[in-house]
């Protein structure tokens, strides 16, 4: 599990993603319902990577912590196919879908080395 400031950093910045995410659906066509049905995914995957970290850092265990931040990551990976979907099939350009999706993929690889990180310890104390 992470540091107190580093746990509080990540949990800011996954509340930024978050309010990133409403804020992109906030601008999204209202006239185009392929456009709004792929964005109320977006709206759901994207905003409860940042809850469930929230539930990850208020984890009882390791193995509960693991679970929440593997959540987090299946959750960020599918708002990335949201995003990508909005961007290539449906020509939404914006600077705000262009920096969630380099946040989605950075997001990603930090989830992915703290769940392996938090196994690896697991294994280790467990030996």
């Amino acid at each position: 599990m992470l540091p107190s400031a580093k746990k509080e950093d990540l949990r800011n910045r996954t509340k930024k993603y978050a309010s990133g995410i409403i804020k992109l659906f906030i601008s999204l066509p209202k006239n185009r319902p392929e456009v709004q049905v792929l964005g109320r995914q977006m709206l759901r995957s994207g905003t409860s990577v940042a809850a469930n970290y929230r539930e990850a850092s208020r984890a009882r265990s390791r193995q509960e912590f693991v679970s929440k931040i593997e959540l987090c990551t299946q959750e960020a990976d599918e708002t990335s196919l949201w995003l990508e979907l909005l961007q290539g099939d449906c020509a939404i350009e914006s600077e705000m879908l262009t920096w969630l999706h380099t946040e989605t993929h950075e997001l990603i690889s930090i989830f992915v080395t703290m769940a392996r990180n938090a196994k690896r310890r697991k294994k280790q104390a467990d030996s």
